[in-house]
């Protein structure tokens, strides 16, 4: 891949560009950095023709400009300094769309580099867009997009994707209505404290059992494999939507997956991402989710065990566990707390220099790791725009997929497309080899049709 040279200013005599601290997130993320492990959100997007370079690079600058919080650098700062702050430009540093030449390995080649590193963050925007062929008369193309987690989320990144396309397609792309907003009464009455079964607060999180590749060469990095899965309906009068489906089929997922080998019974704890931000044109940049944790028990997902045997739930249990599963949800979405928790914004308080505060955080993430949540679950739901591109088509499938770092080392990011679930999962390759996330993603399926076949009794009277 050939060198890529720094964009030519637009204004060489623009004003000093505007300074914003970083948010806790963003601080943390930045904190969390180690090589290896890129800190990206991987996006691909299948369009059904080719859109025209200079048109769709004209847009995603005019988009940039729009949503002029993704047109950001990091500001070089010295170790003693109390903040990390964000530049914002009025041009890229760096030209962020790339036409690489077509082939048939084009994709992988690029889908690779892209999970290898994530953009620099010295540079604006942290973000890279490669428009895709297989070859020079191919019909389609996809769009894969790499975006620096510790400067854009992925919903972030889909309301600049959808400026970029309105305005290079010119019509289809008006903003969506703003998504209901989170009732809190609707939570009901306190469940089970901190989780579903989850017994002891202080007890350690199940891990993903391991299967590395044999060969140490291939222990670094990222892996991901995108797939579509059937969009089981629900019936009309259903207590849970698909995000708890998609959480009880993941913990049944990973129970399976660690029976099979033979790792000992703790709770999963899967971190599901909360965002209320309204879709419209005007929805707030950059890493805008609160990130809470559902807690399954073993005696929620294997309520018959003795040590480290158990046998797969019922039908009967896997429906209480679901309904159980919504409730939770709903007073997790009702409820109100920092993105990341108190304890992080005690960590990013800028009291100590930030070199400090670096060091004492990834410190305390090696402390905690046992206690990390087992895996991550981000359910994007139904993309609300169009993202027609004009003569290039409408997007027909859009895959998401979120960083992972050990000792998770595990994420699953859907999205929806008519009656299509877009399933992305990514691992990290010191945790799983390639064979083993294809079981998994196996393993998935087969939970997902058991938990959309499961009872759904009408729920009670008075009941939530």
């Amino acid at each position: 891949m050939s060198a890529v040279r720094p964009a030519r200013r637009e204004h060489p005599a623009e004003p000093a560009p505007t300074r914003i601290p970083f948010p806790v997130v963003d601080e943390v993320s930045r904190q969390c950095v180690r090589p290896g492990e890129a800190i990206s959100v991987h996006m691909e997007i299948r369009l059904p023709g080719q859109p025209d370079p200079t048109r769709l690079r004209t847009a995603f600058r005019a988009a940039l400009r729009t949503h002029a919080r993704a047109l950001v650098r990091e500001a070089p700062a010295p170790w003693y300094a109390r903040r990390y702050v964000w530049e914002l430009t009025d041009a890229p540093d760096v030209e962020p769309v790339r036409f690489p030449p077509p082939g048939p390995d084009a994709l992988a080649r690029a889908r690779a580099a892209a999970l290898a590193e994530a953009p620099p963050l010295a540079l604006a925007p942290p973000i890279r867009i490669e428009v895709i062929r297989s070859s020079p008369t191919a019909a389609g193309c996809v769009l894969l997009c790499t975006i620096h987690h510790t400067a854009l989320d992925g919903p972030a990144f889909l309301r600049v994707l959808a400026t970029a396309a309105e305005l290079y397609g010119g019509a289809g792309n008006d903003p969506p209505a703003a998504p209901p907003t989170t009732d809190r009464a609707a939570a009901g009455a306190p469940t089970d404290g901190p989780g579903l079964d989850a017994g002891s607060p202080s007890a350690r999180s199940a891990r993903v059992a391991h299967a590395p590749s044999p060969d140490p060469n291939r222990r670094t990095g990222n892996g991901v494999l995108l797939g579509e899965l059937p969009l089981h309906a629900r019936p009309s009068r259903a207590d849970h939507t698909v995000n708890d489906r998609l959480l009880v089929a993941t913990c049944l997922t990973i129970a399976h997956w660690n029976r099979l080998h033979d790792a000992p019974l703790r709770p999963i704890r899967i971190t599901m991402p909360v965002d209320d931000r309204p879709r419209g044109p005007d929805m707030p940049i950059g890493n805008g989710t609160r990130l809470v944790d559902v807690c399954f028990g073993p005696r929620a997902y294997a309520p018959e065990h003795d040590g480290r045997h158990a046998a797969p739930p019922s039908p009967d249990h896997i429906a209480d566990l679901l309904r159980r599963t919504a409730r939770r949800t709903r007073e997790l979405r009702a409820a109100r707390r920092p993105p990341l928790g108190r304890g992080a914004a005690l960590l990013t308080a800028p009291v100590l220099p930030v070199g400090v505060r670096a060091a004492f955080t990834r410190a305390l993430g090696r402390a905690v790791g046992p206690w990390t949540s087992t895996t991550l679950l981000s359910n994007l739901g139904r993309i609300p725009y169009p993202l027609d591109f004009g003569d290039a088509g409408r997007a027909s499938a859009v895959w998401v997929s979120a960083p992972t770092r050990m000792p998770r080392g595990l994420t699953l990011t859907t999205t929806g497309t008519a009656d299509r679930l877009h399933v992305s999962l990514r691992w990290s390759r010191a945790l799983l080899d390639d064979a083993a996330a294809r079981q998994l993603y196996g393993l998935l399926d087969t939970y997902l049709a058991t938990v959309a076949a499961a009872p759904n009794p009408a729920p009670p009277e008075g009941g939530s």
